[in-house]
């Protein structure tokens, strides 16, 4: 088996989930569910945030022509459901039905057609960052997915590989400690680091760092937040001895 990483940053006006999420930094979108067969797609999704973000989040959904994960640009026509399950003032869980028609075009469906069946995916959605993880068998042809991912896309995302690798692992979150940091999250580590992004009192903010980047801020603070979260858990990970773990009983 194979995992698959990668993001893709949608541009603004391209996706309504994604404007709603980077007029407010602190939501997020990750899929508890996510399942697709050749002429259809559900999920369930986890949103969590502010009330006002979740507000907005909400409307994204529910009016939004394109969002259960149709790449289309034009109206496709598709008929899409989308349902409140749950909801209280920080969390919000969203169920979406969409049959699509030949001129649609999806992540999941694209994988379908280039890596076979049997694909399981996981998403997360943070400002204009929707980041997917794949778990394939490894026998499909991971370049004509790419090819077909950048077409389907078009000028709406730029794409970002994150990570390809064997595994072995269950699907567990895009949360879970993997591998290494990606090359791009080193390149911002250590960027931060050398002009004084870690410093106290800092002597740069992720605004000014950015700009020196030549990067977007959105695409700056995603890449510092999962390499804070990698190594964050690394750490942790690596201070657990036996004698600390507490005994199964």
């Amino acid at each position: 088996m194979r995992e698959l990483v990668f993001a893709l940053e949608y541009e603004p006006g391209c996706n309504r989930v994604a404007d709603a999420l980077a007029d407010h930094p602190d939501a997020r979108v990750r899929s508890l569910s996510l399942h697709a067969t050749a002429e259809q797609l559900w999920r369930v999704d986890h949103a969590s945030g502010s009330p006002d973000a979740l507000d907005a989040i909400e409307d994204a959904f529910l009016t939004s022509d394109y969002y259960a994960d149709c790449l289309a640009t034009e109206d496709c026509s598709a008929t899409q459901t989308t349902r409140v399950l749950d909801s209280t003032d920080d969390t919000l869980v969203l169920y979406s039905d969409w049959e699509r028609t030949p001129t649609c075009a999806s992540v999941p469906h694209i994988a379908r057609d280039h890596l076979g069946d049997g694909v399981l995916f996981e998403t997360r959605h943070e400002g204009r960052h929707y980041t997917w993880r794949l778990i394939h068998s490894g026998e499909g042809d991971m370049a004509a997915f790419f090819d077909a991912l950048e077409v389907a896309v078009g000028d709406c995302a730029q794409m970002e590989m994150l990570r390809t690798t064997e595994t072995t692992a269950s699907m567990g979150g895009a949360d879970e400690k993997h591998g290494v940091l990606s090359p791009e999250q080193e390149a911002a580590l250590q960027a931060a680091v050398e002009h004084g992004y870690y410093e106290s009192p800092r002597e740069v903010d992720v605004g000014t760092l950015a700009e020196h980047l030549d990067l977007p801020r959105s695409t700056l603070t995603y890449r510092l937040r999962r390499a804070e979260e990698h190594l964050a858990k690394q750490h942790v990970a690596g201070d657990q001895s036996p004698e600390e773990t507490p005994a199964t009983r």
